[in-house]
């Protein structure tokens, strides 16, 4: 198997499918954000400021995991640090040659300014138009309810979906801590998103075992698991999911920092490849987990031994289970396929050159 290189990577179009705008900034864009709104940080440098807002493999919990937020979120409560956000994670993703990336966030979070639900969602929506003008990408938006606060504000952020539905808005999803607050308490968000012909999606089986993604599945009608590592432990569930092809958002590297894995090569992406599920690869937060969905190819490719055309098929997966109307979905993958078949290692002679 030939060796490829994380450059050779860079130059494949991919997707992100699970991509959180608020793990995502860049922490010279935290320091400068902060310093506009007089916010406080934990260091006023790159260098200092990093430890506090990623996370490594020795992070000891989701929970853990989790509490990075509280500083990405103090420096995003204003419309233009949603706009420049929003551009910057698109840009950033567009420099490593991802084509098509749903950026997943809860308004709900973004309102300590004042600022209303439907001003925040137009807000990341004009950011990542800024973006889609300047290079070759194109995004959606995944609103997120979150499990440890009421259904109520759930159910709320799915009437926001909907009225955003056709307008950049593609999906959404229940984020947020698996355990105590189990998704079937969230029928009713997701009741009234089906009932808009809208697609959704749930983070289960990360912190939480099968019966996570049972509900999500099952009582909440997923059309993608966010993550999915626990379906190992049911092989009747898995074997569902496998059959009616319902997509799963792997975030590898993630899932070693939360402990949902205790290590890369211990991650179940090539079992569920083997056995012939829809896996995505995926980054989860650029900036907390510190990853590219280029360096989580790379990592698939050293750690289980993905090679070339097997990339290329889990990278027409990510394209196939894109939240996007079926024409326009069949356009874009015909691009990707002429280009995937085109492509040589080491080579620029692929259809096209990388940003």
């Amino acid at each position: 198997m030939p060796k490829l290189t994380l450059a050779d990577i860079q130059r494949l179009p991919k997707t992100d499918l699970h991509v959180h705008l608020d793990g995502s900034l860049r922490p010279s864009t935290i320091l400068e954000l902060a310093e506009q709104q007089k916010v406080k940080l934990p260091a006023d440098t790159v260098e200092g400021l990093m430890p506090h807002v990623t996370k490594g493999e020795d992070c000891p919990s989701l929970v853990e995991y989790l509490k990075v937020f509280d500083i990405t979120l103090s420096v995003m409560q204003t419309y233009d640090s949603l706009v420049r956000t929003a551009f910057e994670l698109a840009e950033d993703a567009a420099l490593e040659n991802v084509r098509y990336m749903e950026v997943r966030y809860a308004p709900i979070l973004h309102q300590q300014q004042g600022l209303s639900l439907s001003t925040i969602v137009q807000a990341v929506l004009e950011g990542l138009r800024l973006a889609e003008k300047k290079y070759d990408i194109k995004t959606g938006v995944i609103i997120c309810g979150i499990r440890h606060i009421s259904p109520e504000v759930s159910l709320k952020l799915a009437d926001l979906t909907v009225a955003f539905k056709n307008k950049g808005v593609v999906g959404f999803d229940l984020a947020g801590a698996e355990e105590n607050f189990p998704a079937k308490k969230f029928k009713d968000a997701f009741s009234r998103v089906l009932a808009n012909n809208i697609n959704c999606t749930l983070h289960a089986g990360e912190a939480f075992g099968p019966e996570s993604i049972h509900q999500a599945v099952h009582l909440c009608g997923a059309h993608r698991i966010g993550h999915g590592v626990r379906l190992v432990e049911d092989g009747d569930l898995m074997n569902y999911v496998n059959d009616h092809r319902i997509p799963l958002e792997c975030c590898p590297s993630s899932n070693v920092q939360t402990k949902a894995v205790k290590r890369m090569e211990d991650h179940p992406i090539r079992l569920f490849y083997d056995l012939g599920l829809r896996v995505t690869v995926n980054t989860d937060n650029r900036l907390v987990t510190g990853t590219t969905v280029s360096e989580e190819f790379l990592k698939l490719h050293e750690t289980h031994n993905f090679n070339l055309e097997e990339m290329k098929e889990i990278i027409i997966m990510g394209f196939k289970s894109a939240f996007l109307p079926y024409a326009l979905k069949r356009a874009l993958l015909a691009d990707v396929v002429a280009e995937l078949k085109a492509f040589k290692p080491g080579s620029l002679e692929s259809k096209r050159e990388s940003l």
